[in-house]
């Protein structure tokens, strides 16, 4: 592809686009930090249903004068809280029930008279503890109403789904640019407004469009960045956007440990990557796009600027980039496009990633990696917080041991192949999936150390599968690839909750399921083609064309590209 010569001239990670790099991965946070937020917005405290006008209260073999004396390390296993009123009333006192003694004698705890037994109407004490205030809390969403709050993240997801097909679809049709500001300007807008809901079923609509803009910038933001890096820099460009995530995440940690008010710290979440919305209005569309579109003036006019502010004195012209047959009357096409009508596109659909044989096997494998990869990265997460000790450190670990992952990887794919790269991973976290079955019980810390070797490997897969789909699609359908890849990763993370409870039929359930499914498809992801050192494509023709051996006819006419693609990334 012609096109890849731009960063052999203007430089593959000069000043330009170091700066257009930064300037976007720093907004990537913000995608990290609001999918990660709910942890702590829905966090139910101990709760117990109380009375009016308590005088005493009995906890086994304890005594006290209010119920937030034994809330802390309140349990309903170990009995209810027994409490005397004003009135003389003596009630038991549970989660979402309450029982009046009829016609004690004593104020003692065991009772083996008459009760009377009535659910618990809006009447809840909270540990206040650890949280001030949650959204649990203000608009009591426990007993019946506690599935209200575990829909909470499920909808976020499913927007986040919607919004991945829709506005990677977007991208290729407006452009990447009109895209990338609509959603950081979104996420900052209906993240502050998600503070002031008022109530609940606000809340969740506020959420849901908030996990489609937020998706559809972390989807695009992939796709601008890799058409702005060259070749030698790409592995590593593409991959540290999810090192922006894992920031978020601990960001996510890091507040929720400081501001114990959900909606205070919903702002404090909103605003702290704002500053992006000061500049993102000056990013340039990217020179993949305005060549696919045609759009050869505004082309020349990037490359230009590009090269004065790289310091570069080197003017790249536009014809140079075009293909041979346009090669010809690349001058008169710059000089009429401005006289000419631009003629009416192809309109592009999701059936075109499966418009042969071919690329139909490609784009399954890829969506089972997508899958996968959400899958086992949200199981394994989910069965962190057993881990114990202080939920804001686990949450900041579980970020943390993101980034040497993605360390590995940029590494690996490199030297090896992305294809080398991933399905040894997948296939590593199958197996330590198997292995933590059969671990005993009693060694909880060797059960630990296979969780996060999981995890470290499916983070692996999970971050390398943006840019390894990047390279199997071609720049006309490139935003659609990633945009469905990232909806068959949403629908496993909405999937993964579910399969967590199955540990409820047998313990081990969740690890198996992930185990042999990281097993299976690490095999399939064996039949893809190796992208490493390969120019991006820009038809179908030329990706389809990804990892057939040239015919003898073409192999001469190749060979001078295919030494310049593999000179690329010698170094």
């Amino acid at each position: 592809m012609t096109v890849e010569r731009i960063f052999d001239e203007l430089g593959h990670f000069k000043r330009f686009q170091a700066c257009l790099y930064f300037a976007a991965v720093f907004q990537a946070t913000a995608c990290g930090i609001h999918y990660l937020a709910s942890v702590f917005l829905v966090e139910t405290p101990n709760f117990v249903c109380g009375v009016p006008n308590i005088t005493n209260v009995l906890y086994g073999n304890l005594t006290g004068s209010s119920l937030e004396e034994f809330l802390p390390s309140f349990n309903t296993k170990n009995g209810p809280m027994v409490v005397r009123t004003t009135d003389g009333e003596q009630w038991e006192l549970s989660r979402c029930r309450v029982a009046l003694r009829i016609n004690p004698i004593d104020f003692t705890y065991d009772f083996d008279g008459n009760k009377t037994v009535r659910a618990c109407d809006k009447n809840f004490a909270y540990d206040r503890s650890e949280i001030q205030q949650s959204i649990v809390t203000d608009w009591d969403l426990v007993c019946e109403k506690e599935w209200l709050a575990k829909l909470c993240q499920p909808t976020f997801m499913l927007g986040v789904l919607i919004g991945a097909l829709l506005f990677g679809d977007l991208a290729d049709r407006v452009g990447r640019v009109k895209i990338l500001m609509f959603t950081s300007l979104c996420q900052f807008g209906l993240g502050v407004a998600v503070a002031f809901s008022g109530n609940y079923y606000f809340f969740v609509v506020l959420r849901f469009l908030l996990a489609m803009v937020s998706s559809g910038y972390l989807v695009v933001v992939f796709v601008y960045v890799t058409e702005f890096t060259g070749i030698k820099v790409r592995t590593w460009t593409s991959m540290h956007v999810h090192a922006a995530f894992a920031v978020g995440i601990m960001v996510v940690a890091l507040t929720g440990y400081l501001v114990r008010v959900w909606w205070i710290y919903q702002i404090i979440l909103s605003t702290c990557t704002s500053p992006f919305l000061f500049f993102c209005w000056k990013f340039p569309e990217t020179p993949f796009y305005l060549m696919a579109k045609g759009r050869h003036k505004d082309a020349q006019n990037l490359l230009d600027k590009i090269a004065q502010f790289n310091g570069i004195d080197y003017r790249l012209k536009v014809e140079e980039l075009l293909e041979p047959e346009d090669k010809e009357n690349g001058t008169a096409l710059l000089a009429e496009e401005a006289e000419q009508p631009s003629q009416p596109e192809k309109k592009l659909s999701i059936l075109d990633l499966f418009g042969s044989w071919r690329m139909a096997g490609r784009t399954c494998t890829v969506w089972a990696i997508w899958f996968i990869g959400s899958l086992g990265y949200y199981v394994f997460s989910l069965g962190s917080v057993n881990l114990g000790g202080n939920q804001y450190i686990n949450l900041f670990l579980v970020g943390a041991v993101e980034l040497p992952s993605y360390l590995v990887g940029c590494f690996a794919m490199d030297r090896i192949g992305r294809k080398k790269t991933c399905a040894p991973a997948l296939l590593l976290a199958g197996v330590a999936c198997m292995l933590i079955i059969v671990v005993p019980p009693d060694i909880e810390v060797l059960a630990i150390a296979l969780s996060m070797t999981g995890k470290f490997a499916i983070a692996i897969a999970f971050g390398l599968i943006y840019l390894y789909t990047c390279e199997l699609y071609p720049t006309i359908i490139r935003s659609l690839a990633v945009g469905s890849g990232s909806m068959m990763c949403r629908v496993g993370s909405v999937v993964a909750p579910f399969c967590v409870y199955l540990a409820d039929v047998w313990v081990y359930l969740p690890q198996l399921i992930v185990g042999i499914l990281a097993f299976i498809i690490g095999v399939l992801t064996l039949m893809l083609p190796e992208t490493l050192g390969k120019p991006l494509t820009t038809t179908l023709e030329e990706a389809e064309a990804l990892g057939r051996e040239p015919s003898k006819k073409n192999s001469a006419l190749g060979n001078k590209d295919a030494e310049d693609g593999l000179e690329m990334n010698q170094n």
